[in-house]
């Protein structure tokens, strides 16, 4: 069901999964420190725990409780903040308190600083980033559309009235320390 920003931060506040648009795709998201809506997440979309997911906000003081910088030089600050043609996402260590079911099998977790005007609000609003994951189901593309993600999850799907970002393809994701491609963008 197509929702406006202020019923998708209250679905948030109560730990569900909603789907929201990002700069190319609609994403799933919820809180990521709340394990049972993550895991409500991982379930919904048929993703094994030890994948690991991405967490996104607008602003690097969302994005700080999570990554551990005792490696991170000059240059590691300035990849990650740097503005980009295309989304990036990079995968950075991860504070060791970070819960698996965040991190999957990995030490690292993926971090993303997105301008999309919804994610702003929703950050804003509740106060925390974001999960990140397209918004589809296996074997299916993602959604560029609400009404996408309403044929796909069902009509009940709490899902953010808004228009996905200018981007061409999802983000491109690298590793801070090496810059190594893990997927093209």
């Amino acid at each position: 069901m197509t929702m406006n920003i202020q019923q998708i931060v209250e679905k948030l506040k109560q730990d569900q999964v909603v789907a929201y648009p990002t700069e190319a795709v609609f994403g799933l998201g919820c809180n990521p420190l709340s394990e049972s809506a993550v895991k409500n997440l991982l379930v919904l979309k048929k993703r094994p725990i030890e994948k690991g997911l991405i967490i996104i906000a607008p602003k690097l003081d969302y994005l700080i409780p999570f990554i551990d910088d005792r490696q991170f030089t000059e240059q590691h600050w300035q990849r990650l903040t740097q503005k980009y043609d295309r989304p990036m996402t990079w995968v950075v260590p991860a504070k060791n308190y970070i819960p698996k079911f965040l991190t999957g099998q990995f030490s690292t977790i993926a971090v993303r600083l997105c301008d999309h005007s919804a994610v702003k609000m929703l950050c804003e609003q509740t106060g925390f980033a974001l999960t990140s994951t397209s918004a589809n189901l296996t074997g299916l593309p993602p959604c560029k559309t609400a009404e996408q993600v309403l044929q796909q999850f069902g009509e009940d799907f709490p899902v953010l009235t808004a228009e996905v970002g200018k981007a061409k393809k999802t983000s491109e994701i690298r590793d801070i320390l090496t810059n190594q491609i893990f997927r093209q963008g």
